[in-house]
């Protein structure tokens, strides 16, 4: 016999159904919840390399007011502070021009190394690659006295490091001027490429018809079994700048990447690119949170482009849909 109690124990067990299907739903919400207002830091900041160390995110970007090599300090990644420059005094090598840097922290020599692009004092040589080194995340970086490598044209800029997990390998990323971006495995202490290792070319330019005729920027980033690469094509700056940001993946830090276009069949690997209010977005860097969130950091030039605003730093929300990344909101 259903009794007036029971139907007060159907009730409840209804609305606490109600409240587990409301609860699981709203944690189910995707983290685009969670934004960012841009410019993060609005003035010249390109090619923006954002790390989370000791709690607080820095931020490493092309010269700028003096500085070789920025350098910004944020606790919440949506106000930042210029702290500095990393370099304390250009290096006997180097020219001038500094840019596109990366920082990473490795355990194993107790350091911060810096990567940077620069032009050297040789003038029968290209653009290089220079390595410097710090105890702390705001420098000074000292630098180990010579370019790492120097090529033709400006093919060896744009440069960024990895540690390999569980492998242990240390490899660096790099490339542009209309050649593939490369890769090669390091020295135990970053000061030279390992003996006996070889650059291997990792994704080659031309493979798409928008975005590609020069790649470079390249980022790694490793998550749920994938490393993806990030780059950039193709022309950052000036007046008719037309960049944007696409991305490849493998299973393997070393190769071979197969882009997003091939994958689904699109032709297009296109992660990020203009829209009304930005133009050329591109050179990222990829983030998270402390609490598992993951932003991708880039610079863009406010829309309309006049060829005198300079490339600002902005910061979006990214996710992970079926396998690749996509970019909440630029």
């Amino acid at each position: 016999m259903f009794t007036f109690s029971d139907s007060l124990h159907v009730i409840f067990n209804f609305r606490v159904m109600c409240l587990i299907c409301f609860l699981v739903a709203f944690s189910l919400q995707p983290a685009a919840q969670v934004m960012i207002k841009n410019p993060v830091l609005d003035q010249d900041f390109p090619d923006p390399t954002v790390m989370r160390f000791n709690e607080k995110y820095y931020a490493y970007a092309t010269e700028g007011k003096n500085k070789l090599i920025q350098i910004a300090e944020s606790s919440d990644l949506q106000n930042w502070k210029i702290i500095g420059g990393a370099l304390p005094s250009k290096p006997l090598w180097t020219k001038e021009h500094f840019w596109a840097p990366h920082v990473l922290f490795d355990p194993a020599i107790k350091k911060y190394v810096l990567f940077y692009s620069a032009e050297s004092v040789d003038t029968t040589v290209g653009k290089c690659l220079g390595v410097a080194f710090a105890d702390n995340p705001a420098g000074p970086f000292i630098d180990k006295g010579s370019p790492l490598i120097c090529g033709e044209s400006f093919v060896n800029i744009d440069p960024m490091a990895i540690i390999d997990s569980p492998g242990g390998k240390k490899l660096l990323y790099w490339g542009s001027a209309f050649k593939p971006i490369k890769v090669q495995e390091m020295s135990s202490d970053w000061r030279s490429f390992k003996t006996g290792s070889t650059a291997r070319d990792l994704l080659k330019p031309g493979k798409e018809k928008q975005y590609t005729k020069l790649i470079e920027g390249a980022w790694v980033d490793y998550h749920d079994g994938y490393y993806y690469l990030y780059y950039s094509g193709d022309n950052c700056c000036g007046e008719k700048a037309s960049y944007a940001v696409l991305v490849a993946r493998s299973r393997d830090p070393l190769g071979p990447f197969k882009t997003l276009g091939e994958t689904n069949g699109t032709g297009r690997s296109v992660l990020l690119e203009k829209n009304k209010e930005w133009i050329a977005p591109g050179h990222n860097s990829i983030v998270r949170d402390n609490k598992g969130n993951t932003w991708i950091a880039y610079h863009a030039i406010k829309a309309p482009n006049s060829g005198k605003g300079g490339r600002v730093f902005c910061i979006s929300r990214l996710i992970y849909k079926n396998g690749w990344p996509q970019v909440i909101s630029l």
